[in-house]
């Protein structure tokens, strides 16, 4: 779930992706980008994270200019953006991503201190009855603790 110092959360994936494995990133962002994220205007709605450079790359997350910017450094919001992992990572998750079929998907954007880090996530695709019975489970957990706070 998500945690206190969330600043987005790509649910939309979570309910698409069957989540393998996660890894903690660092992502690097300009001044305007980290403020407009402290203000919590990012949407990782449709983002994905690419290795074919060898190096992992956040595409398609939006992160909204900042009202404040009076630099005119503006920049692109969906801009292509650089995640900081460890080597190892990087090679053992292009490994698997060209042997299984399975993509990387940002999950969460979040603090850890004063650093803003992203939760990327290994996963393979859901069909449609696997998310039909999500929606169920979910729905079916929900009446529970309704019914657990009702009864004490």
């Amino acid at each position: 779930m998500a945690t206190p110092s969330t600043i987005a959360q790509n649910k939309k994936a979570l309910f698409d992706y069957e989540v393998l494995e996660t890894f903690e990133a660092g992502i690097i962002l300009n001044g305007g980008e980290v403020k407009s994220a402290r203000a919590w205007g990012i949407n990782l709605k449709g983002s994905h994270v690419s290795l074919a450079s060898g190096r992992p790359i956040l595409l398609a997350a939006h992160i909204s200019p900042y009202k404040g910017e009076t630099r005119g450094l503006a920049y692109g919001p969906t801009r292509d953006r650089e995640l900081l992992l460890k080597h190892k990572d990087i090679v053992r998750l292009t490994q698997k991503i060209k042997e299984k079929g399975l993509t990387l998907v940002p999950t969460e954007f979040y603090f850890k201190g004063t650093l803003i880090k992203v939760k990327v996530a290994l996963v393979r695709g859901r069909a449609a009855h696997d998310k039909r019975n999500v929606l169920k489970n979910r729905t079916l957990e929900k009446e529970a603790r309704v019914a657990m706070r009702a009864s004490i």
